[in-house]
C-alpha cells in the first residue's frame, strides 16, 4: 500500500487512539469507526483488502500504522467533501435544575451563587470527600438563579465524542450533532463537568474553552462562540493530582496546564453538625418521618468517624449521602440498626462492627474524650471506639 488516501490515513489514527495496543482489527470494527467519522466505503475498503486479512474479518493493519505513526498526534488537515457539506444539529430542548425543598444551604453555596450570577466566565473547580454534597450544590445554585444547567458525567473513556459531538445517522443522513458542551456553549449555560478527576487525557480538548474562547470544531470547521452567562463548574473528588491513599483509585492525575484554566479551586469539608442534622431531617421529611433525636444521634456518630478518619485512625468514613441512606433504609425497614447495618455492610467486618458499636454507645448517650463540635475539622482527635 504505497500511497494512503488522508481519509483512510485519519481512519487509521482513530483507530489507533481507540486502540492502542493493536495491529489486527475486525472488519466491523474498521466499517463503524470510518462512519463514525463521516468516510464511506471508497475511504475504508483500502483497510479491507485480501493482501491484509490474516483471517475470515480479521485484517491486519501495520503497514499503515507504521505509515502513519508519526502524524499521530497531528490533526486531522482534511475532511471528506461528504462532511464538509454536512448539517450540524443541536438538541434544542432546555434542561432546567429543581429547586430541591429540602436542600440546606452551606459551605460555598453562597460563593457559586454569586459566581453564576456574575454572568461572568469564571471556571470553578471543587473538590472533597465523596458524598459531601458538591454536585448538589452547584445543581440548587443553578436552580435558584433558573439558570440552564448541563451536566456530564465523566469516567476514564469520555471522550472529544461525549463532550463536543459526533457524527449521527439520523432519518438516513449522517449529521454531526452538537455534544452538551458545544450545547452550552452556545445557550449559555451552567456546564457542571461532574468527577472531572475520573478523566484520562482526552478531556484536553476542553482546554480553549476552560479560557472562555471560541472553539473551532475539527469535524465541520464550523467555530463556536460562548454565548454570555456560559459557564464551567467542576466537581472531583481529589484535586487533580490522583489518590495518595489509594481510596478513589479511578482518580487520575490531570495535566497541570488544564488544572491552571480553572480560575479558582474550592475544598470542600463536610458540612457542621448543626447543618448536617437540618440535612438529615429534611430528607426525612421527604418520606413522611421525622425523628430528631435519631437525626442528632446520626450524625454525631458520624462527626466522631470523620475526626478519627482524618487522624488516620480509620480507613472508612460516613458521608452526608450515606446518612441520607441510612434514613431512606430506616423508612423502609423501620429498624435503626438494621438500617445502619445495611448501609455499612460494604465496610470491611472489622470496620463495620466497629461503627455498630459506636453507634450504640452515642444511642445510649455516651460521652467520648473528644466531644464533638460544630464546625468540621482536620485536627487531630484522641476519640476511641
Amino acid at each position: 500500500m504505497n500511497e494512503v488516501r488522508i481519509s483512510t490515513q485519519n481512519i487509521v489514527k482513530k483507530l489507533m487512539t481507540t486502540y492502542p495496543d493493536q495491529n489486527e482489527f475486525r472488519k466491523n470494527i474498521i466499517v463503524d469507526t470510518a462512519k463514525s467519522m463521516g468516510y464511506r466505503s471508497p475511504d475504508f475498503v483500502p483497510l479491507i483488502q485480501k493482501d491484509s486479512r490474516v483471517k475470515i474479518g480479521t485484517y491486519d493493519l501495520s503497514n499503515v500504522i507504521e505509515m502513519v505513526r508519526p502524524t499521530l498526534s497531528t490533526v486531522e488537515p482534511e475532511l471528506s467533501p461528504d462532511v464538509a457539506k454536512m448539517q450540524s444539529i443541536v438538541n434544542e430542548e432546555k434542561s432546567f435544575a429543581k429547586i430541591d425543598p429540602t436542600f440546606v444551604p452551606w459551605g460555598s453555596f453562597n460563593d457559586v451563587v454569586k459566581i453564576i450570577k456574575s454572568e461572568m466566565f469564571y471556571p470553578v473547580y471543587i473538590s472533597g470527600l465523596s458524598g459531601n454534597g458538591k454536585t448538589f450544590m452547584v445543581e440548587q445554585a443553578a436552580a435558584k438563579l433558573n439558570r440552564e444547567f448541563i451536566r456530564v458525567q465523566i469516567n476514564p473513556e469520555t471522550d472529544e465524542d461525549d463532550l463536543l459531538g459526533g457524527f449521527r445517522l439520523i432519518n438516513g443522513e449522517t449529521v454531526f450533532s452538537k455534544g452538551p458542551v458545544l450545547k452550552a456553549m452556545e445557550n449559555g449555560a451552567i456546564l457542571l463537568l461532574d468527577e472531572i478527576d475520573r478523566a484520562t487525557n482526552k478531556i484536553m480538548c476542553l482546554q480553549g474553552i476552560l479560557e472562555g474562547k471560541p472553539v473551532l470544531v475539527k469535524k465541520t470547521g464550523e467555530t463556536v462562540t460562548p454565548a454570555s452567562g456560559f459557564n464551567v463548574i467542576a466537581t472531583a473528588n481529589t484535586k487533580g493530582k490522583g489518590s495518595e491513599d489509594g481510596r478513589f483509585t479511578a482518580a487520575s492525575i490531570i495535566d497541570d496546564a488544564f488544572l491552571e484554566r480553572f480560575t479558582v479551586a474550592v475544598d470542600q469539608q463536610f458540612p457542621s453538625v448543626s447543618v448536617e442534622k437540618k440535612i438529615v431531617i429534611n430528607h426525612m421529611k421527604k418520606f413522611n418521618l421525622v425523628d430528631e433525636d435519631f437525626a442528632e444521634n446520626l450524625v454525631n456518630w458520624a462527626d466522631i468517624i470523620r475526626k478519627t478518619f482524618y487522624d488516620d485512625g480509620v480507613d472508612e468514613v460516613i458521608s452526608t449521602r450515606r446518612l441520607c441512606h441510612i434514613v431512606q433504609t430506616f423508612s423502609i425497614f423501620n429498624d435503626k440498626m438494621k438500617s445502619i447495618d445495611l448501609c455499612i455492610a460494604r465496610f470491611d467486618d472489622d470496620t463495620k462492627l466497629a461503627f455498630l458499636d459506636l453507634y450504640t454507645k452515642v444511642d445510649q448517650g455516651v460521652t467520648f474524650d473528644e466531644p464533638t463540635t460544630d464546625e468540621p475539622t482536620t485536627e487531630d482527635t484522641d476519640v476511641n471506639f
